[in-house]
Formats: C-alpha cells, sequence, structure tokens
C-alpha cells in the first residue's frame, strides 16, 4: 500500500512548482531587482549578444597591446661575427663555427668567441688564411666592435638599438615598465569606470592606447621606446578588467559564468593573432602599427556601446537606465511594463537611500574589506607571475618561438570555459584551490621532465596554462562578486593593479633561468600552492545576487537563519 502511494506523492510536489519559460515579470515590489528584469528581458538575449560583440573587440586589442614586448623587445639569435672567416655573405651556421664558437647548451654562444693566436699579427690585405682550427685555442673573448652574425631576419629593439649581451637586461626592463604602466593605469581607469561609466572608459582607454602604440612604433631610441611604452600601458591597462565587469553586469546570474566565458575567450584569441602578425611581420616598428591602428576604430564606442544599466542605477541616472532596458526589452522582444520599471527604480532609490553611504564609500570599503582585499591582492599577485611567467619562459624551450607562444595562448580556450563545469558544481573557492594547486603541480613536473624530454615538458607547461588560466577566470568572477556596484570595478582594479607586482616580477624570470634552469618553475610551483591554499579563506559567492552595496556585500559569507524567500535577498547562499 505503502508502496503504490509513494509516486502519486511525489508526482504533486514535482508538479506543484512550474518552471515557466520565460519567467513572468515580479509582482511583488520586493521582488524588483535588476536581476529579476534580466530574467524576465533575457539572461543572455540579442541585446546582451550584441553588446558582448562590441566588447569582445577591445577584449582582444588588450590582449594585444600587453604582451607585444614579447616580440618587439625580444633578444634575437646571433653569434660573433669572426673577422678573420666571415664575410659580409656569412650565414649563422659555418664550418668554422665549429672551432671558433664556443657552444652554449644546444647553441652557439652568443657573446663570445675562442681566440686565435695568429690574429694579433695577422695581415688581411696579403690574404693569409687563418681561419684554420689549429689557430684557435680554449680561451675565450668578448665579441670585438660588438660585430654579429644574426640567424634570423628578425628586427626587434635589440639589434635596431643595439642592445647585447652584457645589456640584455635592458629587454627585460621593457616587460616591467609595461606592467609598472599597468600598475598606476588600472587603479586610475577603475577610478574611471566607477565615476564615469563603463563604456566611456573603454573608448578612452581604447583610443589612448592606440594612439600611443603607433606613435611608439615610431620611437627613435630606447628610452623614447621606454616611455611610450609606459603611457600605451597605463591608458589601455584597464580595458580588460571594464570588459569583464560590463560582462558581468549585463546578463542575469544564471548566464554570467558562459558569458564572461565567451568574452575572454578573445583575448586568447588576440594572443594568438599577435603571434601569427609577429610571424608574418618580423620588424617590430610594422608589427606595432599592424596591431595598434585597427584599434583606432574603438573611437565609435564613444556614441555606440551602451552604459550597464547596473553603474546607471547605482549613480541614480534612472532614464538613462530605464531607456536602455526599454531597448534592451524591444531587441528581445519581451514586454516590459512602464510601471514594473518605476517599481526598480523605486526600490533603487530606497536601496540607495537605506545603506546611508556616499555613492563612492572607498574609504569604508577598505575598512570593511582589508583582509579580503589583501587576500585578493596576493592571490592576483601569484596568478599574473604564473600567467604571464609561462608565456615567457615557452618562447625559450626548444622549437618555433611564434608557434609556442600560439599554442600556450590557444590552451587558454579551454581554460576559460572550464569554470563552466567546476565552478557552480564545486563552489567558487575550491575551484580557484584546485586548479591553482593542480598548476603548481604541474610546475614542478617541468623540473623532473627536464630538457631531455621537451614534448613532455612543453606539455606540462600547456597544461599548466590552462589550469591557471581557468583559476584566473575563477578570481575575476570571484572578485566581481564580492565587492558592491558603486566600487566593484575600482577594487576590482585595485587587485589587478597589486597584480602588477607579479608582472613586473614575469619578465624577470628568464633572467634567473641562466643562473638555475629549474628557478622559474620552482618559484611559480610553490606561489601557486601557498595562494591556493589561502584561498579558502574567502567567502564563498556561488549563487549569490551582485552586491549593490557595501553592506550587501560585507554580509556574503554571514551565516544567517533560513530566510522566507530565496535567491532575490542579497547576500544570502541558495542551498
Amino acid at each position: 500500500m505503502a508502496a503504490s502511494e509513494a509516486p502519486p506523492a511525489e508526482a504533486v510536489v514535482e508538479v506543484q512548482p512550474p518552471a515557466q519559460p520565460p519567467p513572468p515579470p515580479p509582482k511583488d515590489p520586493e521582488e524588483v531587482t535588476l536581476d529579476a528584469i534580466l530574467k524576465h528581458l533575457g539572461q543572455f538575449g540579442r541585446f546582451q549578444l550584441m553588446i558582448f560583440m562590441l566588447i569582445c573587440l577591445p577584449m582582444m586589442f588588450h590582449a594585444m597591446f600587453s604582451v607585444t614586448y614579447v616580440f618587439t623587445a625580444s633578444t634575437v639569435t646571433h653569434r660573433c661575427h669572426i673577422t678573420e672567416c666571415d664575410s659580409p655573405e656569412s650565414a649563422y651556421i659555418e664550418p668554422w663555427t665549429e672551432f671558433s664558437i664556443p657552444r652554449n647548451g644546444k647553441d652557439l654562444d652568443q657573446c663570445n668567441r675562442y681566440n686565435n693566436d695568429q690574429l694579433p699579427q695577422w695581415n688581411q690585405s696579403a690574404g693569409e688564411d687563418i681561419c684554420q682550427a689549429e689557430h684557435y685555442g680554449a680561451q675565450t673573448e668578448s665579441c670585438p666592435d660588438n660585430k654579429f652574425v644574426f640567424r634570423d631576419k628578425e628586427l626587434t629593439i635589440s639589434n635596431d638599438f643595439g642592445i647585447y649581451c652584457d645589456e640584455e637586461w635592458k629587454l627585460s626592463l621593457v616587460g616591467t615598465i609595461n606592467n609598472v604602466g599597468q600598475f598606476f593605469g588600472i587603479p586610475i581607469g577603475g577610478y574611471v569606470a566607477d565615476r564615469y561609466g563603463r563604456s566611456f572608459s573603454i573608448a578612452l582607454g581604447g583610443i589612448m592606447g592606440a594612439v600611443l602604440g603607433i606613435v611608439r612604433s615610431y620611437s627613435p631610441s630606447y628610452i623614447w621606446f621606454l616611455i611610450f611604452e609606459f603611457l600605451d600601458n597605463m591608458t589601455s591597462s584597464t580595458l580588460y578588467s571594464t570588459c569583464f565587469v560590463i560582462g558581468i553586469e549585463l546578463v542575469g546570474p544564471k548566464r554570467r559564468v558562459l558569458a564572461c566565458s565567451v568574452i575572454t575567450v578573445f583575448y586568447a584569441v588576440g594572443e594568438v593573432a599577435l603571434a601569427m602578425f609577429a610571424k608574418a611581420f618580423p620588424d617590430w616598428r610594422i608589427l606595432l602599427r599592424i596591431t595598434y591602428m585597427p584599434s583606432l576604430i574603438l573611437l565609435v564606442y564613444f556614441w555606440i556601446l551602451p552604459e550597464s544599466v547596473r553603474w546607471l542605477l547605482s549613480q541614480g541616472k534612472e532614464d538613462r537606465a530605464k531607456g536602455i532596458l526599454r531597448r534592451a526589452a524591444k531587441v528581445n522582444k519581451r514586454k516590459l511594463s512602464d510601471s514594473l520599471l518605476d517599481k526598480l527604480i523605486l526600490a533603487n532609490r530606497d536601496k540607495l537611500e537605506q545603506s546611508a553611504e556616499s555613492r563612492f564609500p572607498i574609504r569604508e570599503a577598505f575598512k570593511n574589506f582589508k583582509w579580503r582585499i589583501a587576500n585578493c591582492s596576493f592571490c592576483w599577485i601569484v596568478h599574473v607571475l604564473v600567467y604571464y611567467g609561462l608565456s615567457l619562459n615557452v618562447v625559450l624551450l626548444d622549437g618555433n618561438k611564434y608557434n609556442n607562444f600560439a599554442y600556450i595562448a590557444l590552451v587558454e580556450i579551454p581554460g576559460f570555459f572550464l569554470p563552466l563545469l567546476i565552478m557552480d558544481r564545486f563552489g567558487r573557492r575550491f575551484s580557484l584551490c584546485g586548479l591553482m594547486i593542480f598548476s603548481g603541480i604541474c610546475c614542478i613536473g617541468t623540473i623532473f621532465a627536464g630538457a631531455d624530454q621537451p614534448v613532455l615538458q612543453l606539455v606540462l607547461f600547456l597544461v599548466g596554462k590552462l589550469t591557471i588560466t581557468a583559476s584566473f577566470q575563477v578570481l575575476y568572477f570571484f572578485a566581481s562578486e564580492i565587492y558592491p556596484t558603486n566600487l566593484r570595478n575600482s577594487l576590482l582594479s585595485f587587485c589587478s593593479m597589486m597584480g602588477r607586482f607579479g608582472s613586473m616580477l614575469a619578465p624577470q624570470t628568464p633572467l634567473l633561468a641562466k643562473y638555475y634552469a629549474s628557478a622559474p618553475a620552482m618559484l611559480f610551483a610553490g606561489a601557486a600552492i601557498l595562494s591556493g591554499c589561502l584561498t579558502l579563506f574567502f567567502p564563498e559567492t556561488t549563487n549569490l545576487v551582485l552586491p549593490t552595496t557595501v553592506q550587501e556585500a560585507d554580509a556574503i559569507g554571514v551565516k544567517k537563519k533560513p530566510a522566507k524567500t530565496q535567491a532575490e535577498e542579497p547576500g544570502q547562499v541558495v542551498p
């Protein structure tokens, strides 16, 4: 009897809460939140898709802007010009290089040659041939007069401005200056985005970066190149975080992970495009012009890119917010009544008034979230160090450096989508922790693989880059969800700014490899595993409504008694 009665009872429970696509407009004024309206309009409809197509373009440009130095300031493979042997037509590898040039591993030494005991009394005009193996001893000397023979036709600032051997630190300094520019530019860009709007920040940063990048291609000296490297990255550095934030704020809660995964894919596309451009145009000046000139199209974004509705509401710009929502309803072919918009505006006004805070409460945020910000900043430093460190060190592996860089960029694409599978299932904290530790283990694996197994070493590099990319994606979501709307871009930018310490260190890691080959991998592994453990101290944010005020953000992770309403209450985790 009990068994026969059970199925009807279960059937009644299943039918009771019907899921209706699309959801009806919220009727209770307390339910009139922007997230509820976005669900009604379509969490990722045509309107959102149009805007996503627009913000994918600056995301792709930013990828190219931020790592051009990998190719423009790279070393060029060269050897000493052997005066008594070489002619103007000599190639990099010649028969006499076997006895006149020492070896540095598998490659020819770039800065030294063997002494020739006959060279001091050599009479070149008499046609005497002293390019014989028996004349060369075991002692070495530096390349005389900085004369070199190059393997490839590549032109970087190294051979354009005469930066070789003992001065190669100047090439690594370019990457550091790049990130110093981002260090200063990211908080400024975050402030601009939070005070003047997300779309304004994207258009301004993109167009200024484009102009300065083109000007940099005409640099007459190394110093001018550094100056414009700094200015370019200072102005365009906020593009990634602002595009990410506008994507987070644009769609409904259930589509945030998918939508922003799609956006960040274009970052990898930009890196691959840069590698292919560098391969096709080995002249650094031409490469910069080809990379930056198309981004001048971002000038039209001042007029065509809609502003974030969530930001408009947080700033009390109600008419613009209602206009964009009406436009979204029209494009997505959904009905949106004026009364519903009025209820949203009234609810938003009450929320802003009850919060008892200014529209830019930065001091209160640092007081309330000091440990959260500190942990987030350290986590960002480690992510940027490992992320860029792996990219920079992979070009030192055997094989074509352009292809290697493209491979490590392509492997980011599955890394961007991996959070789709794990973030909601395991939560933000455990996903972040597990991915960082796994990336650290891969870095340790490259040490044991060694140069004798180049394929295995490259595979471990790629898997390490995939997992740190996925972890970085989770971190961006996490940082977007633990801070309030009116400070989201600023605090996200602050953490990103602190991360520049990691990216300042990353360009120096190839120099560490000259002293101990495994030193970079050991640094990456230790930092990733330590930070991965510390991420467990973050509050969990899975299935939360984005907080609007400092008070709502502060309530995240605080255990509460079971509430009567479900997911629409800010700061409450859905079981």
